[in-house]
């Protein structure tokens, strides 16, 4: 007999708690993107993650000092987070808009789940 095989339950977070724990976890991101396009990770790039205005948040790409890639998110667009994970060692978080469709606008595949403990915010200054 053959084992039917299960889709994994999403889990949702709101999406300041999964922001603050992205900003801790931006080297464990293998790739993020949009519908339309998507920015891979690599060894010679760092992603940075910003805050201009309550209205416009920041996820860059840079290699070096330059900029490669940006994403920028409006928090009020976002209803939640959804998460599940893909495979063993990775796992889907899928930025949701508050629109019946509910379709994905940003998505964030990581090599870990979110860990609730570990929400807090960064620094707001990192020193070397």
């Amino acid at each position: 007999m053959s084992q039917a095989k299960t889709t994994p339950p999403l889990v949702t977070h709101p999406f300041q708690s999964f922001w603050g724990w992205l900003q801790l976890h931006m080297n464990c991101i293998l790739r993020a993107g949009t519908p339309t396009a998507v920015v891979f990770d690599d060894d010679d790039l760092h992603w940075h993650f910003g805050v201009e205005d309550e209205e416009t948040y920041l996820v860059q790409v840079l290699r070096g000092k330059r900029i490669l890639a940006e994403m920028i998110l409006n928090p009020s667009e976002i209803a939640y987070v959804q998460g599940r994970p893909e495979s063993e060692e990775e796992y889907l978080f899928e930025l949701i808009p508050p629109t019946p469709e509910a379709e994905p606008v940003f998505y964030f595949l990581m090599t870990h789940p979110f860990e609730v403990e570990e929400t807090q915010s960064p620094p707001s200054r990192w020193t070397h």
